[in-house]
């Protein structure tokens, strides 16, 4: 039977990846993207029924609704992965003294308000199929760089969240999260956006696994988790060793 699954932020990077190895694996798959020239790029991608491209807000609650009725029709028999990857990307870094509450507010509605409106919205679909919820965290829940206040708090958030949930929504449905470390994603931005800068060799080299991740090595992993039939509450960290290196400055 075709599986179906729901993919926030999927017009680049790592949730492009993802949404496209799951249509490579034969999933039926709903993209939200807020950026409306990424949604037609989807859409061009792949027509027909197996891919379903939305403009969608997903830190405003009447556009998730709306979203996810839309979801309801085309896959009236339920969902059976929400893969909650929308953020903001190369959010600012501001210092935390000069940083303005409608910026926090923006950060933290995009990267974790976001999931909680989606997985509420998306409950009755996932429990007809028995299916399951993966966000995307980040190394940076447990790990920071200066001035990323509101990212680090939004990812710890989703970490927080993820054994909550899992907890409450528990046994119907599995609720995991991916915490990926360096991604190198310029290849993915989405066409006529500017490529991330790459990473440089050294950057590569100092991982314990000798490279930095690609987009690919993270959908590996939200597949494993949708499969994963006895793991629940776990966050998943994929990130070449990095958080198990000890680094000292000479």
């Amino acid at each position: 039977m075709t599986r179906t699954a729901v993919i926030t932020g999927a017009g680049r990077g790592i949730g492009r990846a993802c949404a496209e190895r799951l249509l490579a694996e034969g999933w039926r798959v709903a993209a939200l993207e807020k950026d409306a020239a990424m949604v037609a790029a989807m859409a061009a991608r792949h027509p027909g029924d197996a891919a379903l491209a939305l403009e969608t807000d997903v830190a405003q609650e009447d556009a998730v609704r709306a979203a996810f009725a839309r979801i309801d029709d085309w896959a009236p028999g339920g969902l059976d992965l929400l893969l909650n990857n929308a953020a903001i990307a190369s959010a600012p870094r501001i210092p935390v003294a000069e940083l303005s509450l409608e910026e926090w507010r923006r950060q933290l509605d995009a990267g974790l308000t976001s999931v909680f409106l989606c997985v509420r919205a998306a409950i009755p679909a996932l429990r007809r199929s028995g299916g399951s919820v993966v966000s995307m965290a980040s190394t940076r829940a447990f790990q920071s760089e200066a001035d990323t206040e509101p990212y680090a708090a939004a990812k710890g958030g989703i970490v927080a969240l993820t054994h909550a949930l899992a907890v409450s929504l528990g046994p119907q449905i599995r609720v995991n999260a991916v915490a990926p470390g360096w991604i190198e994603t310029g290849h993915l931005q989405g066409e006529g956006t500017a490529p991330f800068p790459e990473h440089s060799q050294a950057d590569r080299e100092q991982h314990p696994a000798g490279r930095v991740g690609r987009p690919e090595d993270i959908a590996e992993a939200v597949l494993y988790l949708a499969n994963a039939g006895f793991v629940t509450g776990q966050v998943l960290t994929v990130d070449g060793g990095m958080t198990r290196k000890m680094i000292y400055e000479a």
